[in-house]
């Protein structure tokens, strides 16, 4: 506490006025909370970077560098300031990815451009009517060389962020309208809610796939089968399933990347 005497916050003003220490009392009084405001302030902007930096190297590169008691110790840190400093709380702290209350019903996110989805091409006669779409829309006669990866199957979401916050999320729905889903989205831990450096549009999407991988799949059906739960059919389904439940808190407990 400051060296003059301890009031809450709010009723400092009123207890320097009624005890009469005058306006030089007032001045150092609100400087002091100031420097105190500015430490915390400065103390929570370090432990959120550090918690972001592990984040990305566990979720991301799968080569974490602190051991999770270390962690979890960094995140309670931050949140017991953000507790006893509730005004200094940000939608892109770390310690808001779970704790949002249950939803009623999912809101509709108009996408800026149409979300399309992948075709399939079952044999080579659909295969060489692709190539020949490709060639049609690109102008050219020659050959095209193609890049193939492998399709995680999941859930297709979009990703909105401004000023490199994460702050909109949503899933494909009809391709020009989907659902907000947002709130489950700041669960996957793979998904930085703040990016990494300054370099990127004041606004963009992202598009990708929440998925669930096998280890995950299984594991998740050992332990509902325990509970007396019914099993997911497939690992797909129970991506989808776990990013469409109302409860953020449930989509926090399923494994996906």
């Amino acid at each position: 506490p400051p060296p003059f005497f301890f009031q809450p916050h709010a009723a400092i003003g009123d207890s320097v006025a009624s005890r009469g220490l005058g306006d030089v009392y007032k001045r150092q009084l609100r400087k002091y909370y100031a420097e105190v405001n500015v430490d915390v302030r400065k103390k929570i902007e370090t432990l959120r970077k550090q918690l972001d930096h592990h984040n990305y190297r566990y979720y991301v590169l799968d080569d974490p560098e602190v051991a999770d008691l270390a962690y979890d110790t960094l995140l309670r840190e931050l949140q017991k300031l953000e507790k006893d400093h509730p005004e200094l709380v940000t939608h892109d702290s770390p310690t808001q990815r779970v704790g949002a209350r249950p939803l009623e019903a999912f809101g509709t996110v108009d996408h800026r451009l149409p979300m399309l989805s992948l075709e399939n091409a079952m044999s080579d006669e659909e295969l060489i009517a692709f190539d020949e779409r490709m060639k049609k829309g690109l102008d050219v006669v020659k050959s095209i060389e193609y890049v193939v990866e492998l399709k995680m199957d999941g859930l297709a979401v979009e990703l909105i962020y401004e000023n490199g916050t994460f702050v909109r999320g949503c899933t494909r729905g009809d391709g020009f309208t989907g659902e907000g889903i947002t709130q489950n989205l700041r669960t996957v831990r793979a998904i930085p809610l703040k990016l990494r450096d300054q370099k990127w549009p004041s606004s963009f999407e992202v598009r990708g796939e929440v998925f669930m991988d096998k280890q995950g799949f299984v594991l998740l059906n050992e332990q509902r089968l325990k509970e007396g739960a019914s099993p997911f059919a497939n690992p797909r389904n129970a991506a989808a399933g776990s990013l469409r439940q109302l409860d953020s808190s449930v989509t926090a407990g399923r494994p996906l990347k």
